[in-house]
């Protein structure tokens, strides 16, 4: 996440226990962003790096619980097996969980065979990343001590397995679309998400898109939330670039709102 950033994050979870540390690869950052946003909020603390040598630096002195590696990075094989010798938390290896844009099950066997726990394929919903990401660690760790994962973005807080968002007294359900492209926008926090960016991380590359279906997730995800783009709390839209997530707003919820109704812009 970016210096400055306006989000906050808080969890609930068992009282004085210390939150899991996670060590991500991954040489994209939009996705070190989102994978970040979705792990960093009292579950987990995460620490990216791009390359085997940024990942053998953390491990010189940082023992995570959980790796998430991008299994088509050219230093993934190297790392699961450096993983196995660098953490002594448990006197055995961290437990991998490997992310890959190829669905096949072949590459998802080879995956299994070089050493990952689970394999999750991109892109992936965020709810499904944290699911796979608690049980692999409760497996490895042997804790089952419950969790209730929630995010704060500005005044918004998010139920990520609920799939609720409240603000004051007011509460929301988001479709796991919606869910991922509100994650994806807060991500990248007052910087500009490109529809060209959003498509690949929702929808994968290999998706052959309508020509609006961008923006008419957004429209949709901006009628929930009561966002009028040209008074935006939320979601700006930067003509010819893309979208902007700003939590701005201050209110005790959406009942009492005055916006319009929300429409998509020329």
């Amino acid at each position: 996440m970016s210096e400055g950033s306006e989000l906050t994050a808080e969890t609930a979870t068992a009282p004085n226990v210390e939150a899991r540390r996670a060590l991500v690869l991954h040489d994209r950052e939009l996705m070190v962003d989102l994978i970040e946003l979705t792990l960093n909020h009292g579950l987990f603390v995460v620490k990216a790096a791009r390359s085997l040598a940024a990942a053998d630096e953390i491990l010189a002195d940082w023992h995570p619980h959980l790796a998430v590696i991008d299994m088509d990075h050219d230093d993934s094989t190297a790392l699961l097996g450096h993983l196995g010798t660098s953490n002594r938390l448990r006197e055995r290896s961290t437990p991998a969980l490997g992310l890959t844009r190829r669905g096949d099950l072949k590459s998802k066997l080879r995956a299994f065979d070089l050493g990952v726990d689970d394999i999750l394929t991109v892109p992936f919903s965020p709810e499904e990343l944290l699911a796979r990401a608690i049980v692999i660690t409760r497996r490895a760790t042997g804790s089952d001590r419950p969790m209730v994962p929630t995010i704060r973005l500005g005044e918004i807080e998010i139920d990520i397995l609920g799939r609720e968002v409240r603000a004051g007294e007011s509460v929301i359900h988001l479709s796991g679309i919606e869910q991922s492209l509100l994650y994806l926008l807060a991500s990248r926090a007052g910087r500009i998400v490109t529809r060209d960016e959003i498509l690949d991380a929702i929808w994968g590359t290999d998706f052959v898109a309508e020509s609006n279906i961008v923006d008419r997730h957004i429209r949709s995800l901006r009628i929930k939330l009561q966002n009028d783009y040209r008074s935006p709390r939320f979601i700006a839209t930067v003509p010819g670039k893309g979208y902007r997530f700003i939590p701005t707003f201050s209110n005790l919820g959406w009942g009492g709102s005055d916006l319009g109704v929300d429409r998509l812009p020329d």
